[in-house]
């Protein structure tokens, strides 16, 4: 076996295999429109209530 030519082995490149089609930063969704925490709350305690109705 040539050892030689073996080289050492690749390091992993940390990065996703893919790009969602929808992602922060994207040209669908640019910087500075991420919705803020009280939004998500209010939308969390909403659809908790939703679900205590049925």
């Amino acid at each position: 076996m040539d050892y030689k030519a073996a080289g050492a082995p690749k390091l992993g490149k940390n990065a996703p295999k893919h790009q969602e089609h929808n992602a922060y930063g994207s040209h669908r969704k640019p910087f500075g429109q991420r919705p803020g925490k009280e939004q998500l709350l209010a939308r969390m305690k909403a659809a908790a209530e939703a679900k205590k109705a049925q």
